[in-house]
Protein backbone atom coordinates (compact mmCIF):
# COMPACT_ATOMS: atom_id res chain seq x y z
CA UNK A 1 0.00 0.00 0.00
CA UNK A 2 1.31 3.38 -1.21
CA UNK A 3 2.04 5.66 1.84
CA UNK A 4 0.04 9.12 2.11
CA UNK A 5 2.09 10.67 3.52
CA UNK A 6 3.65 14.31 2.01
CA UNK A 7 7.21 14.16 0.32
CA UNK A 8 7.91 17.72 2.61
CA UNK A 9 6.90 15.52 5.64
CA UNK A 10 9.59 12.47 4.88
CA UNK A 11 12.24 14.55 4.28
CA UNK A 12 11.75 16.51 7.68
CA UNK A 13 11.79 13.26 9.34
CA UNK A 14 14.87 11.79 7.63
CA UNK A 15 16.45 14.55 8.80
CA UNK A 16 15.24 14.80 12.02
CA UNK A 17 16.81 11.24 12.63
CA UNK A 18 20.16 12.14 10.67
CA UNK A 19 20.82 14.45 13.32
CA UNK A 20 19.36 12.51 16.08
CA UNK A 21 22.30 9.88 14.80
CA UNK A 22 24.89 12.76 16.18
CA UNK A 23 23.80 13.37 19.00
CA UNK A 24 25.51 12.33 21.83
CA UNK A 25 23.65 9.54 23.85
CA UNK A 26 23.52 9.69 27.56
CA UNK A 27 25.71 6.87 28.41
CA UNK A 28 28.48 7.87 25.90
CA UNK A 29 31.96 9.86 26.72
CA UNK A 30 32.42 12.72 24.93
CA UNK A 31 36.43 13.04 24.12
CA UNK A 32 37.79 16.41 23.95
CA UNK A 33 38.39 17.77 20.80
CA UNK A 34 41.81 17.73 19.45
CA UNK A 35 44.59 20.64 20.64
CA UNK A 36 47.31 22.15 19.06
CA UNK A 37 50.49 20.15 20.13
CA UNK A 38 52.77 22.21 22.31
CA UNK A 39 56.60 21.80 21.47
CA UNK A 40 57.31 22.38 25.25
CA UNK A 41 60.84 24.51 25.65
CA UNK A 42 62.73 23.43 28.55
CA UNK A 43 64.01 27.00 29.24
CA UNK A 44 62.41 30.63 27.58
CA UNK A 45 64.21 33.47 28.43
CA UNK A 46 62.06 36.78 28.67
CA UNK A 47 62.84 40.12 30.52
CA UNK A 48 66.23 41.80 28.81
CA UNK A 49 68.04 43.06 25.86
CA UNK A 50 67.97 40.14 23.43
CA UNK A 51 70.54 41.17 20.83
CA UNK A 52 70.52 38.15 17.63
CA UNK A 53 73.35 39.28 15.80
CA UNK A 54 70.69 38.22 13.26
CA UNK A 55 70.32 41.07 10.91
CA UNK A 56 67.11 39.53 9.63
CA UNK A 57 65.53 39.81 13.31
CA UNK A 58 68.06 42.16 15.28
CA UNK A 59 66.36 41.28 18.82
CA UNK A 60 63.51 40.21 20.40
CA UNK A 61 61.17 39.52 23.40
CA UNK A 62 62.13 35.58 24.24
CA UNK A 63 64.00 32.75 23.08
CA UNK A 64 62.97 29.39 23.71
CA UNK A 65 65.40 26.55 24.31
CA UNK A 66 64.59 22.66 24.67
CA UNK A 67 68.00 20.29 25.10
CA UNK A 68 70.57 21.92 22.85
CA UNK A 69 69.43 24.09 20.74
CA UNK A 70 67.40 27.10 20.39
CA UNK A 71 63.35 26.19 19.03
CA UNK A 72 62.08 29.40 18.73
CA UNK A 73 62.98 33.49 19.27
CA UNK A 74 60.74 36.76 18.18
CA UNK A 75 57.46 37.67 19.84
CA UNK A 76 56.80 36.87 24.13
CA UNK A 77 53.32 35.84 23.63
CA UNK A 78 53.98 34.09 20.17
CA UNK A 79 56.80 32.24 21.88
CA UNK A 80 54.83 31.48 24.88
CA UNK A 81 51.86 30.49 23.29
CA UNK A 82 54.14 27.86 21.60
CA UNK A 83 56.29 26.42 23.58
CA UNK A 84 55.87 27.08 27.02
CA UNK A 85 54.87 24.30 29.18
CA UNK A 86 54.00 23.21 32.52
CA UNK A 87 57.86 21.60 33.10
CA UNK A 88 59.04 25.28 31.39
CA UNK A 89 61.64 27.53 33.31
CA UNK A 90 60.81 31.07 32.62
CA UNK A 91 64.05 33.40 33.22
CA UNK A 92 63.37 36.96 34.16
CA UNK A 93 66.73 38.35 32.72
CA UNK A 94 66.03 40.94 34.88
CA UNK A 95 67.02 43.65 32.27
CA UNK A 96 70.51 42.39 30.96
CA UNK A 97 71.21 41.46 28.04
CA UNK A 98 71.25 37.84 26.32
CA UNK A 99 73.11 37.37 22.95
CA UNK A 100 74.99 34.48 21.46
CA UNK A 101 77.92 33.58 23.33
CA UNK A 102 81.89 34.71 21.74
CA UNK A 103 83.77 32.59 19.73
CA UNK A 104 87.10 32.66 19.88
CA UNK A 105 89.04 33.69 16.79
CA UNK A 106 92.22 33.24 17.52
CA UNK A 107 94.31 32.06 20.80
CA UNK A 108 96.90 29.29 22.08
CA UNK A 109 94.13 27.47 23.94
CA UNK A 110 97.04 24.70 24.73
CA UNK A 111 98.87 27.59 26.87
CA UNK A 112 96.23 27.72 28.84
CA UNK A 113 96.32 24.42 30.69
CA UNK A 114 99.43 25.09 32.04
CA UNK A 115 99.39 28.86 32.65
CA UNK A 116 97.72 27.53 36.23
CA UNK A 117 101.04 26.33 37.76
CA UNK A 118 103.18 29.84 35.86
CA UNK A 119 103.85 32.86 37.55
CA UNK A 120 101.42 35.77 35.68
CA UNK A 121 104.07 39.02 34.63
CA UNK A 122 101.44 40.84 32.64
CA UNK A 123 102.39 45.09 32.58
CA UNK A 124 99.59 46.49 34.36
CA UNK A 125 96.93 47.26 34.59
CA UNK A 126 96.81 43.18 33.30
CA UNK A 127 99.33 42.06 35.90
CA UNK A 128 102.62 43.56 38.08
CA UNK A 129 105.32 43.25 35.70
CA UNK A 130 105.75 47.09 35.82
CA UNK A 131 109.44 46.88 35.91
CA UNK A 132 112.41 43.89 36.17
CA UNK A 133 112.36 44.76 39.94
CA UNK A 134 108.47 43.99 40.00
CA UNK A 135 109.43 41.27 37.79
CA UNK A 136 111.53 39.13 40.45
CA UNK A 137 109.57 40.01 43.26
CA UNK A 138 106.56 38.43 41.72
CA UNK A 139 108.46 35.22 41.05
CA UNK A 140 110.10 35.03 44.17
CA UNK A 141 106.76 35.33 45.87
CA UNK A 142 105.77 32.80 43.28
CA UNK A 143 108.18 30.31 44.34
CA UNK A 144 107.88 30.68 48.13
CA UNK A 145 103.53 30.99 48.26
CA UNK A 146 104.40 26.97 46.04
CA UNK A 147 107.32 25.69 48.26
CA UNK A 148 109.52 25.23 45.05
CA UNK A 149 111.96 23.24 45.39
CA UNK A 150 115.95 23.59 44.54
CA UNK A 151 116.78 22.24 40.98
CA UNK A 152 112.68 22.91 39.63
CA UNK A 153 112.14 24.78 36.77
CA UNK A 154 110.26 27.92 37.56
CA UNK A 155 108.11 29.48 34.50
CA UNK A 156 106.38 32.26 34.12
CA UNK A 157 104.56 34.33 30.91
CA UNK A 158 103.38 37.49 29.88
CA UNK A 159 106.72 39.14 30.36
CA UNK A 160 106.73 42.77 27.85
CA UNK A 161 110.09 44.11 26.98
CA UNK A 162 108.02 47.23 25.84
CA UNK A 163 107.13 48.97 28.91
CA UNK A 164 110.42 48.62 30.85
CA UNK A 165 111.14 51.96 32.03
CA UNK A 166 114.36 53.42 30.96
CA UNK A 167 115.23 50.40 28.54
CA UNK A 168 116.56 48.32 31.50
CA UNK A 169 115.34 44.68 30.32
CA UNK A 170 115.35 41.57 32.31
CA UNK A 171 118.39 39.57 31.47
CA UNK A 172 119.61 36.55 32.55
CA UNK A 173 122.06 38.02 35.11
CA UNK A 174 119.14 39.34 36.82
CA UNK A 175 117.29 35.79 36.84
CA UNK A 176 120.82 34.18 38.13
CA UNK A 177 121.18 36.32 41.37
CA UNK A 178 117.66 36.05 42.44
CA UNK A 179 117.65 32.26 41.74
CA UNK A 180 120.66 30.44 41.78
CA UNK A 181 119.31 27.37 42.50
CA UNK A 182 116.56 27.15 40.05
CA UNK A 183 116.17 26.82 36.24
CA UNK A 184 113.65 29.99 35.02
CA UNK A 185 111.38 30.38 31.84
CA UNK A 186 109.89 33.86 31.32
CA UNK A 187 107.82 33.62 28.55
CA UNK A 188 107.78 36.96 26.31
CA UNK A 189 104.38 38.36 26.10
CA UNK A 190 104.49 37.45 22.24
CA UNK A 191 104.50 33.84 22.49
CA UNK A 192 107.56 34.23 20.65
CA UNK A 193 110.50 33.87 22.93
CA UNK A 194 111.36 33.93 26.63
CA UNK A 195 114.16 34.89 29.61
CA UNK A 196 116.04 32.21 30.11
CA UNK A 197 118.71 32.19 33.66
CA UNK A 198 121.70 30.31 33.49
CA UNK A 199 120.59 27.01 34.59
CA UNK A 200 117.39 27.36 32.02
CA UNK A 201 120.02 28.06 29.06
CA UNK A 202 122.12 24.88 30.19
CA UNK A 203 119.08 22.83 30.38
CA UNK A 204 117.99 23.93 26.94
CA UNK A 205 121.57 23.63 25.84
CA UNK A 206 121.62 27.06 24.34
CA UNK A 207 125.40 28.40 25.18
CA UNK A 208 128.22 30.44 23.71
CA UNK A 209 129.03 27.76 20.88
CA UNK A 210 125.29 28.15 20.14
CA UNK A 211 125.11 29.31 16.33
CA UNK A 212 121.92 31.68 15.95
CA UNK A 213 119.61 29.24 13.26
CA UNK A 214 117.86 31.31 10.65
CA UNK A 215 114.72 33.23 11.48
CA UNK A 216 115.36 33.70 15.01
CA UNK A 217 117.20 35.61 17.83
CA UNK A 218 120.04 34.89 20.88
CA UNK A 219 120.56 38.20 22.30
CA UNK A 220 124.53 37.82 23.51
CA UNK A 221 126.17 39.77 26.77
CA UNK A 222 127.42 42.76 25.61
CA UNK A 223 131.12 42.21 24.55
CA UNK A 224 131.04 38.37 24.27
CA UNK A 225 129.22 35.39 22.76
CA UNK A 226 127.66 34.55 25.91
CA UNK A 227 123.64 34.52 25.67
CA UNK A 228 122.13 37.29 28.15
CA UNK A 229 118.87 35.51 28.16
CA UNK A 230 116.68 36.60 25.36
CA UNK A 231 115.89 34.03 22.90
CA UNK A 232 113.66 34.87 20.43
CA UNK A 233 111.66 32.76 16.99
CA UNK A 234 112.83 29.53 15.66
CA UNK A 235 115.92 29.65 18.27
CA UNK A 236 112.95 29.76 20.89
CA UNK A 237 111.56 26.63 19.03
CA UNK A 238 113.71 23.99 20.85
CA UNK A 239 113.28 25.57 24.22
CA UNK A 240 109.17 25.54 23.60
CA UNK A 241 109.27 22.25 22.16
CA UNK A 242 110.93 21.00 25.65
CA UNK A 243 107.85 22.76 27.59
CA UNK A 244 107.19 19.71 30.64
CA UNK A 245 104.48 17.32 29.67
CA UNK A 246 101.69 17.54 32.18
CA UNK A 247 100.79 14.33 34.13
CA UNK A 248 97.24 13.01 33.33
CA UNK A 249 95.95 14.18 36.78
CA UNK A 250 97.34 17.82 35.28
CA UNK A 251 95.29 16.70 31.70
CA UNK A 252 92.30 16.76 33.21
CA UNK A 253 92.50 19.82 36.03
CA UNK A 254 94.26 21.86 33.86
CA UNK A 255 91.67 21.52 30.76
CA UNK A 256 88.64 22.02 32.72
CA UNK A 257 90.43 24.99 34.23
CA UNK A 258 91.22 26.32 30.75
CA UNK A 259 87.87 25.31 30.53
CA UNK A 260 86.50 27.81 33.23
CA UNK A 261 88.99 30.65 31.67
CA UNK A 262 87.64 30.36 28.38
CA UNK A 263 84.02 30.04 29.84
CA UNK A 264 84.21 33.14 32.29
CA UNK A 265 85.04 35.06 29.54
CA UNK A 266 82.10 34.48 28.02
CA UNK A 267 83.21 32.11 25.06
CA UNK A 268 81.90 28.38 24.19
CA UNK A 269 84.42 27.64 21.13
CA UNK A 270 87.98 28.33 21.64
CA UNK A 271 90.80 28.36 19.39
CA UNK A 272 94.17 26.22 19.59
CA UNK A 273 96.58 28.13 16.80
CA UNK A 274 100.10 26.76 17.04
CA UNK A 275 99.85 22.52 17.66
CA UNK A 276 102.56 20.05 17.83
CA UNK A 277 102.14 16.55 17.98
CA UNK A 278 102.55 16.33 21.20
CA UNK A 279 99.76 18.75 21.93
CA UNK A 280 97.02 17.31 19.85
CA UNK A 281 97.54 14.14 22.01
CA UNK A 282 96.75 16.24 25.54
CA UNK A 283 93.76 17.54 23.99
CA UNK A 284 92.20 14.06 22.63
CA UNK A 285 92.90 12.66 25.74
CA UNK A 286 91.51 15.03 27.86
CA UNK A 287 88.02 15.09 25.60
CA UNK A 288 87.86 11.26 25.29
CA UNK A 289 88.00 11.54 29.46
CA UNK A 290 85.11 14.03 28.94
CA UNK A 291 86.67 17.19 30.55
CA UNK A 292 85.57 19.59 27.84
CA UNK A 293 82.32 21.83 28.44
CA UNK A 294 83.44 23.80 25.70
CA UNK A 295 84.52 23.50 21.93
CA UNK A 296 88.12 23.14 21.31
CA UNK A 297 89.12 23.55 17.59
CA UNK A 298 92.92 23.27 16.92
CA UNK A 299 95.03 23.93 13.86
CA UNK A 300 98.44 22.23 13.73
CA UNK A 301 101.51 23.38 12.80
CA UNK A 302 102.38 22.57 8.67
CA UNK A 303 105.76 21.69 10.18
CA UNK A 304 104.36 18.34 12.37
CA UNK A 305 101.81 17.55 9.28
CA UNK A 306 103.46 14.06 8.11
CA UNK A 307 103.55 13.22 11.89
CA UNK A 308 100.01 14.05 12.66
CA UNK A 309 98.56 12.82 9.75
CA UNK A 310 99.90 9.58 10.15
CA UNK A 311 97.97 9.36 13.65
CA UNK A 312 94.49 11.53 13.09
CA UNK A 313 93.64 10.88 9.29
CA UNK A 314 92.78 14.06 7.68
CA UNK A 315 89.60 12.41 7.12
CA UNK A 316 88.82 12.82 10.48
CA UNK A 317 89.57 16.49 10.59
CA UNK A 318 86.32 19.30 10.49
CA UNK A 319 84.12 17.06 13.44
CA UNK A 320 83.90 17.31 16.27
CA UNK A 321 84.82 14.19 18.83
CA UNK A 322 83.60 14.95 22.45
CA UNK A 323 83.96 18.74 22.25
CA UNK A 324 87.24 18.39 19.74
CA UNK A 325 88.01 19.01 16.05
CA UNK A 326 91.24 19.88 13.74
CA UNK A 327 89.99 22.71 11.61
CA UNK A 328 92.61 23.07 9.49
CA UNK A 329 96.61 23.73 9.61
CA UNK A 330 98.71 26.99 10.56
CA UNK A 331 101.63 28.18 8.72
CA UNK A 332 103.91 31.05 10.55
CA UNK A 333 105.34 33.18 8.26
CA UNK A 334 107.15 35.42 10.65
CA UNK A 335 107.60 37.04 14.60
CA UNK A 336 106.14 39.42 16.51
CA UNK A 337 106.06 43.63 16.20
CA UNK A 338 106.75 44.04 19.58
CA UNK A 339 109.50 41.80 19.88
CA UNK A 340 110.67 43.12 16.14
CA UNK A 341 110.79 39.88 14.69
CA UNK A 342 107.87 40.59 12.47
CA UNK A 343 109.05 40.78 8.81
CA UNK A 344 108.29 44.36 7.03
CA UNK A 345 109.46 45.80 3.96
CA UNK A 346 110.96 48.93 5.43
CA UNK A 347 113.70 48.59 8.97
CA UNK A 348 112.62 48.98 11.69
CA UNK A 349 113.53 52.71 13.39
CA UNK A 350 115.07 51.02 16.70
CA UNK A 351 117.22 47.93 15.10
CA UNK A 352 117.07 44.32 16.11
CA UNK A 353 116.35 42.76 18.95
CA UNK A 354 119.48 41.62 19.34
CA UNK A 355 120.91 45.13 18.40
CA UNK A 356 120.92 44.57 14.27
CA UNK A 357 121.43 47.44 11.90
CA UNK A 358 119.26 48.43 9.29
CA UNK A 359 116.62 45.36 10.56
CA UNK A 360 113.53 44.43 8.72
CA UNK A 361 112.77 41.46 10.49
CA UNK A 362 113.12 38.01 8.66
CA UNK A 363 110.37 35.27 7.15
CA UNK A 364 110.57 32.21 8.79
CA UNK A 365 111.71 30.27 6.12
CA UNK A 366 112.23 30.86 2.25
CA UNK A 367 109.32 31.96 -0.37
CA UNK A 368 109.68 28.69 -1.64
CA UNK A 369 109.54 26.49 1.35
CA UNK A 370 106.28 28.13 1.97
CA UNK A 371 104.72 27.91 -1.43
CA UNK A 372 105.30 24.59 -1.10
CA UNK A 373 104.15 24.18 2.55
CA UNK A 374 100.88 26.09 1.32
CA UNK A 375 100.50 23.67 -1.68
CA UNK A 376 100.26 20.44 0.31
CA UNK A 377 97.29 22.00 2.47
CA UNK A 378 95.56 22.70 -0.55
CA UNK A 379 96.31 19.69 -1.64
CA UNK A 380 94.34 18.22 1.25
CA UNK A 381 91.84 20.72 0.77
CA UNK A 382 91.19 22.01 4.43
CA UNK A 383 91.32 25.19 5.76
CA UNK A 384 94.61 27.21 6.39
CA UNK A 385 95.46 30.05 8.79
CA UNK A 386 98.99 32.04 8.12
CA UNK A 387 100.29 33.86 10.95
CA UNK A 388 101.14 36.97 9.33
CA UNK A 389 102.45 39.94 11.56
CA UNK A 390 104.49 42.61 9.13
CA UNK A 391 103.49 43.76 5.66
CA UNK A 392 106.83 41.57 4.22
CA UNK A 393 104.64 38.40 5.56
CA UNK A 394 101.46 39.49 4.22
CA UNK A 395 103.27 39.78 0.90
CA UNK A 396 104.78 36.04 1.39
CA UNK A 397 101.37 34.65 2.45
CA UNK A 398 100.06 36.28 -0.93
CA UNK A 399 102.97 35.00 -3.00
CA UNK A 400 102.29 31.96 -1.78
CA UNK A 401 98.47 31.47 -2.29
CA UNK A 402 99.58 32.43 -5.90
CA UNK A 403 101.70 29.79 -6.63
CA UNK A 404 99.43 27.25 -4.58
CA UNK A 405 96.09 28.07 -5.96
CA UNK A 406 97.63 29.14 -9.36
CA UNK A 407 94.87 26.70 -10.98
CA UNK A 408 91.88 28.85 -9.66
CA UNK A 409 93.13 31.65 -7.22
CA UNK A 410 89.64 33.11 -6.30
CA UNK A 411 88.22 30.10 -5.35
CA UNK A 412 87.30 29.95 -1.41
CA UNK A 413 89.44 27.82 0.38
CA UNK A 414 88.94 29.25 3.73
CA UNK A 415 92.26 30.86 4.45
CA UNK A 416 92.47 33.12 7.75
CA UNK A 417 95.47 36.02 8.01
CA UNK A 418 96.07 35.84 11.96
CA UNK A 419 96.96 39.07 13.17
CA UNK A 420 97.74 40.39 9.62
CA UNK A 421 98.26 43.75 11.56
CA UNK A 422 100.37 45.82 9.43
CA UNK A 423 98.62 45.57 6.73
CA UNK A 424 98.88 48.03 4.16
CA UNK A 425 96.55 49.58 2.50
CA UNK A 426 97.10 47.80 -1.07
CA UNK A 427 96.97 44.55 0.39
CA UNK A 428 93.07 44.74 1.21
CA UNK A 429 92.29 44.19 -2.27
CA UNK A 430 93.86 41.32 -2.87
CA UNK A 431 92.35 40.27 0.27
CA UNK A 432 89.40 40.44 -1.51
CA UNK A 433 89.96 39.12 -4.96
CA UNK A 434 91.67 35.84 -3.43
CA UNK A 435 89.04 35.27 -0.90
CA UNK A 436 91.54 35.90 2.43
CA UNK A 437 89.80 36.69 6.17
CA UNK A 438 92.03 38.87 8.32
CA UNK A 439 91.67 37.98 11.82
CA UNK A 440 92.98 41.11 13.25
CA UNK A 441 94.28 42.18 16.91
CA UNK A 442 93.22 45.18 17.97
CA UNK A 443 94.14 44.76 21.34
CA UNK A 444 97.16 46.13 19.84
CA UNK A 445 95.86 49.62 19.85
CA UNK A 446 95.89 49.77 23.69
CA UNK A 447 99.03 47.44 24.79
CA UNK A 448 101.43 47.96 22.44
CA UNK A 449 100.34 51.14 20.64
CA UNK A 450 103.79 52.95 21.98
CA UNK A 451 106.29 50.60 21.13
CA UNK A 452 104.69 50.11 17.58
CA UNK A 453 105.24 54.06 17.35
CA UNK A 454 108.48 54.05 18.44
CA UNK A 455 109.87 50.86 16.08
CA UNK A 456 107.47 51.50 13.29
CA UNK A 457 106.90 55.68 13.03
CA UNK A 458 103.44 57.02 13.61
CA UNK A 459 101.72 56.77 10.13
CA UNK A 460 101.78 52.67 10.03
CA UNK A 461 101.55 52.45 13.52
CA UNK A 462 97.89 54.57 13.27
CA UNK A 463 96.88 51.82 10.35
CA UNK A 464 97.61 48.72 12.76
CA UNK A 465 94.87 46.17 12.19
CA UNK A 466 92.37 48.18 9.86
CA UNK A 467 89.64 46.63 10.55
CA UNK A 468 87.25 49.53 9.02
CA UNK A 469 88.82 49.73 5.93
CA UNK A 470 88.35 45.79 5.75
CA UNK A 471 84.67 45.85 5.85
CA UNK A 472 84.07 48.41 4.04
CA UNK A 473 85.59 46.70 0.77
CA UNK A 474 83.25 43.80 2.13
CA UNK A 475 85.33 41.61 3.90
CA UNK A 476 84.00 39.88 7.18
CA UNK A 477 87.21 40.23 9.63
CA UNK A 478 87.08 38.58 13.02
CA UNK A 479 88.84 40.17 16.05
CA UNK A 480 90.94 37.90 18.56
CA UNK A 481 92.67 37.82 22.02
CA UNK A 482 95.94 35.59 20.74
CA UNK A 483 95.54 34.27 24.92
CA UNK A 484 98.02 34.33 26.60
CA UNK A 485 99.43 36.90 25.00
CA UNK A 486 96.82 39.07 25.87
CA UNK A 487 94.16 37.86 28.25
CA UNK A 488 91.01 36.35 27.78
CA UNK A 489 88.69 39.51 27.93
CA UNK A 490 86.41 39.97 24.85
CA UNK A 491 84.44 43.20 26.05
CA UNK A 492 88.07 44.72 26.48
CA UNK A 493 88.67 43.37 23.04
CA UNK A 494 85.51 45.25 21.49
CA UNK A 495 86.07 48.31 23.51
CA UNK A 496 89.46 48.30 21.77
CA UNK A 497 87.94 47.71 18.12
CA UNK A 498 85.47 50.32 19.00
CA UNK A 499 87.45 53.31 20.02
CA UNK A 500 91.20 52.35 19.45
CA UNK A 501 92.81 53.80 22.32
CA UNK A 502 96.17 53.43 23.65
CA UNK A 503 97.52 52.78 27.48
CA UNK A 504 99.11 56.07 27.16
CA UNK A 505 95.18 56.93 26.34
CA UNK A 506 96.01 58.05 22.60
CA UNK A 507 93.48 57.65 19.79
CA UNK A 508 95.21 54.67 17.49
CA UNK A 509 93.69 55.61 13.98
CA UNK A 510 90.71 56.76 15.16
CA UNK A 511 89.73 56.66 11.17
CA UNK A 512 89.67 52.65 11.90
CA UNK A 513 86.94 52.31 14.26
CA UNK A 514 84.30 50.34 13.94
CA UNK A 515 80.45 49.89 15.52
CA UNK A 516 79.70 48.15 18.37
CA UNK A 517 77.45 45.81 16.09
CA UNK A 518 80.06 45.64 14.01
CA UNK A 519 82.72 44.53 16.66
CA UNK A 520 80.35 42.19 17.92
CA UNK A 521 79.56 40.13 14.60
CA UNK A 522 83.72 39.76 14.24
CA UNK A 523 83.52 37.80 17.57
CA UNK A 524 80.31 35.90 16.93
CA UNK A 525 78.80 34.73 13.56
CA UNK A 526 81.94 36.21 11.73
CA UNK A 527 84.04 34.22 13.39
CA UNK A 528 81.73 30.97 13.06
CA UNK A 529 82.08 31.40 9.27
CA UNK A 530 85.91 31.19 10.00
CA UNK A 531 85.39 27.64 11.02
CA UNK A 532 82.59 26.89 8.49
CA UNK A 533 79.86 26.58 11.96
CA UNK A 534 77.54 29.10 11.12
CA UNK A 535 74.73 27.10 10.48
CA UNK A 536 74.86 25.79 14.12
CA UNK A 537 76.54 28.69 15.79
CA UNK A 538 77.36 32.95 15.99
CA UNK A 539 73.75 34.18 15.87
CA UNK A 540 70.69 33.42 17.88
CA UNK A 541 68.28 31.72 14.89
CA UNK A 542 65.54 28.38 15.54
CA UNK A 543 67.66 25.42 14.94
CA UNK A 544 70.90 26.68 16.03
CA UNK A 545 72.88 25.76 19.32
CA UNK A 546 72.07 27.11 22.53
CA UNK A 547 75.29 28.95 22.95
CA UNK A 548 74.81 32.35 25.08
CA UNK A 549 75.69 34.50 26.72
CA UNK A 550 73.97 36.99 29.28
CA UNK A 551 75.60 40.40 29.90
CA UNK A 552 75.08 42.95 32.88
CA UNK A 553 74.79 45.60 30.38
CA UNK A 554 73.73 45.50 26.44
CA UNK A 555 76.91 46.88 24.34
CA UNK A 556 74.93 48.16 21.79
CA UNK A 557 73.25 50.97 23.61
CA UNK A 558 76.28 52.08 26.92
CA UNK A 559 78.15 54.59 26.34
CA UNK A 560 81.34 52.68 24.02
CA UNK A 561 83.82 53.95 26.57
CA UNK A 562 81.66 52.17 29.23
CA UNK A 563 82.21 48.61 26.64
CA UNK A 564 85.29 47.19 28.67
CA UNK A 565 83.08 47.57 32.36
CA UNK A 566 80.51 45.00 30.88
CA UNK A 567 80.91 41.86 32.65
CA UNK A 568 79.82 38.17 32.12
CA UNK A 569 77.35 36.95 34.19
CA UNK A 570 76.45 33.34 32.75
CA UNK A 571 77.83 31.06 29.74
CA UNK A 572 75.70 28.76 28.29
CA UNK A 573 76.79 25.91 26.07
CA UNK A 574 73.69 23.73 24.15
CA UNK A 575 71.78 25.05 26.61
CA UNK A 576 73.65 24.04 29.97
CA UNK A 577 75.06 26.56 31.96
CA UNK A 578 79.32 26.00 32.23
CA UNK A 579 80.14 29.80 34.17
CA UNK A 580 77.77 31.84 36.05
CA UNK A 581 79.62 34.70 37.74
CA UNK A 582 79.49 34.94 41.96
Amino acid sequence: MRSTVPGWIAALFALAMIAGCDKPQPTAATPAPPQAQIDTAEIIFVGGDIVTINDKQPSAEALAVKGAKIVAIGNRADVEKAHKGSSTQVVDLGGKTLMPSFIDAHSHYINALSVAGQAKLYAPPAGPGKDVESIVATLKKFAADRKIPKGELIMAYGYDDTVMPNGRLLNRDDLDKAFPDNPVRVDHVSMHGAVLNSLALKKYGIDAKTKTPAGGIIVRKPGTNEPYGLVMETAFMTVFEQTPPLTPEQEIEGTKAAHRMYAEAGITTAHEGATHLAALQTIRRAADAGAHSIDVVAFPFVTDLEKILAEFPVEQWGKYNQRFKIGGVKITIDGSPQGRTAAFTTPYLTGGPGGEKNWKGELFAPQEVINDGLKKVYGLGVPVTFHVNGDAAIDSLIKAHEFAAADDPTKDRNVTAIHAQFTRRDQIPLYVKYKIRPSFYTLHTYYFAEAHITNRGKAQAMYISPMRDAIDAGLRPTNHTDAVVAPLDQMFMLWSAVNRISRAGVEIGPDQRVTPLEGLKAMTIWAAEQYGEQAAKGSLEAGKLADLVILDKNPLTVDKMAIKDIRVVETIKEGKTIYRAP
